[in-house]
């Protein structure tokens, strides 16, 4: 018996906190349409997101929506059994629906879950639960990807279960569950790999972060309205900034008085982050004339001062700051162009990696340079906003693999 093509359970946060049935009648006739049980779990996946986006983040909030909505899409029209019943070797029988599902539960792209139609929310054909993600450098050619290729990466297999066991913690919480199955099949689910490999940063070479700047200048140089993408660039590698913590998002704004300078004239950006916290980070003074030139673009004083409201990052149009999505295609325009001028010059060899490279890179860039260069672990945890040094060790600091990878190379075919 074929199973059934899925319909999306849950919209955005913020529509989510005044969902009508009456505005989504796809979603509607599709819960009434389903067992007795169905509708009571789709309001404990109301519950659980609900409480995820009030109490961490809107991004929490999206990666744990994906992995409830999954879940429940599996019990709903897969397993037919509500959560009370599953057990260990139900949870075990997901993870292998998850390292293989079926073909028309894959999509190519990110779409909208639902479609906003005559005043109504409507399913959104196209969406489907699991993405195959098609390589950077396969985007714009006219090849279909093979969807039954697609296979969860391990950080992906880590995801589905952090997802469903903190959904299953929050319902014992609420004493509607009494037991976590998630919990214990999480030690022996075959798909996870003991990984002994050796861990590399996903960042960009000197030779290549050096591109991407040249290129970023020139931009600037030839264009003002490129001031903005040169400001960007920079703040992400050398304040070590995820893409988030410069956009605008409902619970904060990063503004220009976010910029501060304490009394002994050292400048620090209020930053917030992860786990819904505060931080503070430095300032270096390399960054102050790409601060002070992106202030005299917008028409500002050389440098910002209390009580600014005026956006980090403004849009292109309209009022307000810019969006994750918006930042990360101003980043991209950067990157592709420095791809065609390190090829050109230098070969596909040394640019291959600008074409696969997202925003997050610079982040790893500009940290793993801080590492090299013998900052101090605990000064450069503090401005990543790592909770201990142990995480920052963990990603950026590879000595031992470069020593062995020295040691390596004097090996001898003959």
């Amino acid at each position: 018996m074929a199973i059934p093509h899925p319909v999306p359970l849950y919209p955005t946060y913020s529509e989510l906190n005044d969902l009508s049935f009456n505005d989504y009648p796809d979603l509607n006739a599709f819960l009434q349409d389903g067992d007795s049980w169905w509708m009571q779990h789709w309001l404990w996946g109301q519950e659980f997101l609900s409480y995820t986006g009030r109490n961490k983040s809107e991004h929490t909030y999206t990666r744990f929506r994906n992995e409830t909505e999954r879940f429940l899409l599996w019990m709903f029209l897969v397993k037919g059994v509500p959560m009370e019943r599953l057990r260990k070797a139900d949870i075990l029988e997901y993870a292998d629906f998850c390292w293989q599902p079926p073909v028309d539960w894959i999509c190519l792209a990110n779409y909208e879950k639902f479609q906003f139609n005559n005043g109504r929310f409507i399913a959104n054909t196209a969406w489907a639960p699991f993405k195959l993600k098609v390589p950077k450098n396969l985007e714009n050619t006219n090849s279909e990807p093979d969807k039954r290729k697609y296979k969860p990466s391990q950080q992906t297999l880590t995801a589905t279960f952090t997802g469903i066991i903190a959904f299953y913690k929050y319902l014992m919480n609420e004493e509607h569950l009494y037991g976590n199955p998630a919990q214990i099949a999480k030690r022996d689910c075959r798909h996870f790999i003991k990984d002994a490999q050796v861990k590399e940063v996903r960042r960009l070479t000197e030779a290549q972060w050096q591109y991407v700047f040249d290129v970023a200048l020139t931009m600037a140089d030839e264009d003002p309205i490129y001031e903005r993408s040169l400001f960007v660039i920079s703040a992400l590698k050398t304040l070590f900034l995820r893409i988030s913590e410069l956009s605008e998002r409902p619970q904060w704004s990063p503004i220009m008085s976010h910029f501060w300078q304490d009394t002994d004239g050292n400048w620090w950006l209020k930053i917030f982050g992860k786990g819904r916290k505060l931080r503070d980070i430095t300032v270096p003074d390399s960054f102050i004339p790409f601060l002070k030139r992106y202030r005299a673009y917008r028409g500002m004083s050389p440098f910002p001062s209390a009580g600014e409201n005026q956006p980090i990052v403004e849009k292109i149009r309209g009022q307000g700051g810019m969006t994750s999505r918006q930042l990360t295609r101003v980043v991209q325009q950067v990157f592709d162009r420095a791809y065609e001028e390190m090829r050109q010059a230098e070969g596909e060899d040394h640019a291959y990696k600008l074409k696969e490279a997202s925003s997050h890179w610079l982040r790893h860039t500009g940290a793993s340079m801080e590492v090299e260069r013998g900052r101090a672990l605990k000064d450069l945890s503090e401005d990543l906003g790592h909770s201990s040094m142990a995480t920052t060790d963990t990603i950026y600091v590879h000595t031992e693999s470069k020593v062995r990878a020295k040691s390596g190379k004097q090996r001898d075919v003959k």
